[in-house]
């Protein structure tokens, strides 16, 4: 399955991404976003593995093995920006723009705002073709749930 994903993420004329590809290709930006500050923690896990949930259906289990699958797609995986922009290309726009709450989600699962993880944000924001507007809005939906 990983094999599959790295081809489709280096493909220069995709397929849309589907199901579980997608979300995969998701956990593993969501790792990329929660390691950028190089201080990956047990609250970030946790809160990748309830994004990968509810967004999946997925038990707590399920949830915590799709979350180790894509460590391994984020660590051999290309760059940042080869790697969004692929996504952009297989993902329709409604679908990006959860993705950028789902980052918004996990970078602030600590409380705090890290200057990585927000540069980390735009750049995926950007290349996603989600404008800055889209974005806010996707923050303040998740800071609205933490209160």
């Amino acid at each position: 399955m990983f094999g599959r994903l790295f081809d489709m993420l280096n493909d220069p004329a995709p397929d849309p991404m589907e199901g579980e590809d997608r979300e995969l290709a998701l956990g593993a930006l969501l790792v990329r976003l929660a390691r950028s500050d190089e201080n990956y923690t047990e609250e970030e896990k946790i809160r990748i593995d309830r994004v990968l949930a509810q967004r999946n259906g997925l038990s707590g289990f399920e949830a915590t093995e799709m979350r180790k699958r894509a460590e391994e797609v984020e660590a051999g995986a290309p760059d940042t920006v080869r790697f969004t922009r692929a996504l952009k290309d297989k993902v329709a726009y409604e679908d990006r723009t959860g993705v950028i709450e789902a980052l918004w989600d996990v970078a602030l699962a600590d409380g705090v705002r890290d200057a990585h993880e927000d540069a980390l944000i735009r750049l995926a924001a950007k290349l996603l073709g989600v404008n800055d507007v889209d974005s806010a809005v996707a923050r303040q939906r998740v800071e609205a749930r933490r209160t």
